[in-house]
């Protein structure tokens, strides 16, 4: 039975100037599928440490289902400066937990029930994680006709061009903002050309069913094999964008899967993420409005 969406890699504590919120994408995007009532798991890896059992009861106060190893490196964090603008700049701490999740039969056990998942270049920065993701993607059964979501994510430099080349090539799905689709045509010699005619060409390339693309205020696009769609960015009050991303892909994907257009989804994944910029923190609880329709 194919029936859990699965966030796959980084679980950690973003050290905010107001305090430490629970972070990763993969968490926050678990976290928000299963708001919008589906079934859901992190996956990820903690230290033996009280950062990291705090991080298992913030999960479990909010009801985020989880299979998380504990493994002899200290728990993750990520210092966050906001700017004036609402952004957030990170530093990342190295050699840590989720950077060493180890592959088990339990995690085997989710790859033949999943629907959807979810992973980014940050967790597959270390051996140890990258193969364990690719490990749990070739578990999927294909008959599953999983929905596999690759959300770039690029931070710090923790990234290269294989391990670029090889998630795009395991996505059915691309999840990218203006920015990293610079950094990526650059690394991948598409120089010059527009920003839509560089999704085209990625979506052609590497024969996804969907490519998203975030260009923050500017709005964002859903390409489609012959078809685009635009939303314009709502006019919000930024409390800050950490999260943003995360609930956009989440809003989106659980859309998808319960029967909606690619418009619709489109469109339940910009007024998701707007919400999210006006809360603090990447993890607020959404509104029925948005979770119900």
């Amino acid at each position: 039975m194919n029936d859990i969406v699965i966030g796959m890699g980084e679980a950690l504590w973003d050290v905010l100037p107001e305090g430490k919120k629970i972070g990763g994408a993969p968490a926050n995007f678990a976290y928000h599928v299963s708001q919008f009532g589906l079934d859901s798991c992190a996956i990820s890896a903690i230290g033996d440490d009280p950062l990291g059992a705090e991080l298992l009861e913030n999960f479990n106060s909010k009801g985020v289902k989880h299979s998380i190893e504990t493994v002899p490196y200290p728990t993750g964090t990520v210092q966050v400066e906001i700017d004036q603008a609402g952004i957030p700049q990170y530093d990342i701490k190295e050699n840590v937990a989720w950077d060493n999740i180890p592959y088990t039969t339990k995690i085997e056990s989710f790859a033949e029930r999943t629907k959807a998942v979810c992973f980014g270049s940050l967790a597959q920065r270390n051996v140890v994680s990258r193969n364990t993701i690719n490990r749990f993607l070739d578990a999927i059964p294909e008959q599953n006709n999983p929905l596999i979501v690759f959300d770039v994510n690029l931070r710090q430099g923790f990234y290269n061009k294989d391990i670029l080349c090889n998630s795009m090539s395991r996505c059915n799905i691309l999840k990218i903002n203006d920015e990293e689709l610079v950094t990526v045509s650059r690394m991948f010699g598409y120089p010059g050309i527009d920003l839509q005619d560089k999704c085209w060409i990625l979506l052609g390339k590497y024969n996804l069913k969907m490519l998203i693309l975030t260009c923050g205020i500017n709005g964002s696009y859903v390409f489609t094999p012959g078809n685009v769609s635009f939303q314009p960015t709502p006019k919000v009050e930024v409390a800050d964008t950490v999260g943003a991303g995360d609930s956009f892909t989440a809003a989106f994907i659980a859309s998808i899967l319960k029967g909606k257009s690619v418009s619709e989804a489109h469109q339940k994944a910009v007024e998701t993420s707007a919400f999210v910029c006006t809360q603090q923190g990447a993890m607020p609880t959404l509104p029925t409005s948005l979770t119900e329709s």
